[in-house]
């Protein structure tokens, strides 16, 4: 078991990754054979031990892709080769090739284990490029509705408090530094909570200081890697479609405490609420309202990262306010901040 582990391992970035001759030597010792090959469509990746030369590796490589099977072959010294088809995603993408005595069946069953490596490889690689790909819807959605709001806002407060214009400024220039920023796919709850904070100031005047806000978050999750604008897509739903709706003033809480091995933030607001089968329709991005409140996306890039079981959960009510949760692992391989 700790040897299907560790291949995994060797192999979780394919078989051009760097573990992929740690992954071959592995291999020859499990199957105790002389040498190990794996190779690609276009021939010899990585290898480990004594190998058969390389006209004899091409003859038996060509078989195996021409027929898509297994493929015996003695060679002039008398030892013999075995040869088992790899798959990615049930598509033929290369071979393991065993030399010297090998058992057929053994053999057979390392090539099931390496195609299962090489599939979660290709599905890690398949997350990695949707997440990217919806970042960067994100921030091509980020609200042109506030911006024209927080910039009237701020237009308004330069003859009758200047003072505050020029802080508002400071904020929004920073809020649109850190919503553009390139500087990776992630960031730690520290920063998300500090961009979180100052769309909520600009909010809060625009809502001529009708919006009460309070922020707790445990010092344990600070540091914790997360998808880059994760919180302050929730935050500008809630009000967008809690509190802008209510009447006199509204309170939103941002939250973040860890539970055991998970980060959990909580985005919660005592504005209008809304129908559960509307906030299932914005997770699904195809409520009516949908548009720009990138729900949808916050909710896809966290299953695409995490995987399915990570994504948003969303309470709420008609007149009952709305509680969104984030729970994600505190710790998950390559999520990192560059």
């Amino acid at each position: 078991m700790r040897q299907i582990h560790a291949l995994g391992a060797d192999l979780r970035d394919g078989l051009h990754g760097r573990g992929a001759h740690s992954a071959a030597r592995r291999l020859r010792q499990v199957l105790a054979v002389d040498g190990v090959l794996l190779a690609d469509l276009d021939g010899t990746v990585a290898s480990h031990g004594s190998q058969p030369a390389p006209a004899e590796v091409e003859a038996v490589l060509s078989q195996v892709f021409e027929y898509g099977g297994t493929v015996r072959a003695r060679l002039p010294d008398a030892t013999s080769v075995c040869a088992v088809p790899l798959t990615v995603a049930d598509e033929l993408s290369g071979a393991l090739v065993a030399s010297g005595h090998p058992v057929e069946a053994d053999v057979e069953a390392a090539a099931a284990l390496v195609s299962d490596s090489l599939d979660h490889a290709a599905l890690r690689r398949a997350r990695a490029r949707i997440a990217a790909a919806d970042l960067r819807t994100l921030r091509a959605q980020i609200s042109p509705h506030f911006v024209h709001n927080a910039l009237a806002v701020i237009a308004a407060l330069v003859r009758t408090d200047p003072d505050r214009a020029r802080h508002l400024l400071s904020d929004f220039a920073d809020y649109l530094r850190y919503g553009f920023s390139e500087k990776g796919d992630y960031a730690t709850v520290s920063d998300e909570l500090e961009a979180t904070q100052t769309y909520l100031e600009l909010q809060r005047a625009r809502f001529h200081d009708r919006l009460d806000i309070t922020v707790r978050m445990a010092p344990e999750v600070l540091p914790v890697a997360i998808p880059f604008l994760v919180v302050q897509p929730i935050v500008e739903n809630a009000i967008r479609h809690g509190l802008e709706r209510k009447e006199g003033t509204g309170h939103i809480s941002v939250s973040g405490f860890g539970e055991g091995p998970l980060c959990v933030i909580e985005i919660e607001d005592d504005g209008v609420g809304m129908h559960p089968e509307l906030a299932r329709a914005l997770l699904a991005g195809t409520g009516p309202e949908s548009r720009g409140v990138g729900l949808a996306n916050v909710d896809q890039r966290l299953r695409a990262v995490y995987g399915p079981e990570y994504g948003l959960v969303i309470e709420t009510a008609l007149g009952e306010g709305t509680k969104v949760t984030v729970r994600v692992p505190r710790f998950a391989p390559g999520v990192v901040v560059l």
